[in-house]
């Protein structure tokens, strides 16, 4: 399966494109933003947990990468509310579920084989943010490769400063302006290399889930 698999071309879908799809487990739904390959893929989506909805014990190869939207999210005994970001290196093992219901964003098989950081952070946290009022940092992971990060954003504040080698973004809250198109809470956008001086925080300011680097060495799929 190939879902915005060109990563040479600029992919943004927006809520109002959401097509949920159920997975292999009663009452777990998928909206796919890109994925190559099966059930085993790497794959970017926002997945939907149904009250009391699980998934059974089992591995993530390569790695698992997560940030609770609403709701609660679970793994056994521990517990993560919205605002949590949650890092499962290569090899990492989990039983997923949530009892109230939850909706995360989830990137699977991206991370090198040798990555061993496991992380937790609460971004809901005042001491997980710094900066100044214009835009403000919420540090999520770095390494030679990749940059992850939540930003606040004031109104009108341009998003990237300069080029860049590549970037995937989540609008989180409020809305990020590109040209003369607005994109608001739950947008997800994948750039390519470039300029994108244009993109900018809304009227309203915007929170975005922010990568960058991620994607330099990715090929062209059909």
């Amino acid at each position: 399966m190939l879902i915005n698999a060109d990563f040479s071309r600029r992919a943004i879908v927006a809520p109002c494109q959401y097509q949920w799809v159920a997975s292999p487990q009663r009452g777990v739904e998928r909206m796919m933003l890109d994925r190559q390959g099966g059930e085993q893929a790497r794959a970017t989506s926002i997945v939907r947990y149904a009250p009391k909805s699980f998934f059974p014990y089992h591995q993530h190869p390569g790695g698992e990468e997560i940030l609770v939207l609403s709701g609660i999210f679970s793994e056994g005994d521990e517990h993560y509310r919205a605002g949590c970001y949650l890092r499962n290196p290569p090899g990492s093992s989990h039983q997923p579920s949530s009892s109230e219901g939850a909706v995360i964003f989830v990137k699977l098989w991206q991370m090198p084989p040798g990555e061993n950081r496991r992380v937790r952070i609460d971004t809901c946290a005042p001491s997980s943010w710094r900066g100044h009022e214009a835009r403000k940092v919420c540090p999520l992971f770095s390494d030679d490769t990749e940059q992850v990060s939540l930003l606040r954003l004031a109104p009108g504040e341009a998003l990237f400063a300069g080029p860049l080698s590549s970037a995937e973004l989540l609008v989180l809250g409020g809305e990020l302006a590109d040209g003369g198109q607005s994109y608001p809470r739950g947008s997800w956008m994948r750039l390519p290399g470039g300029e994108y001086p244009e993109i900018a925080a809304g009227i309203r300011g915007t929170t975005l889930y922010l990568k960058t680097g991620h994607l330099t060495d990715m090929a062209m799929e059909a």
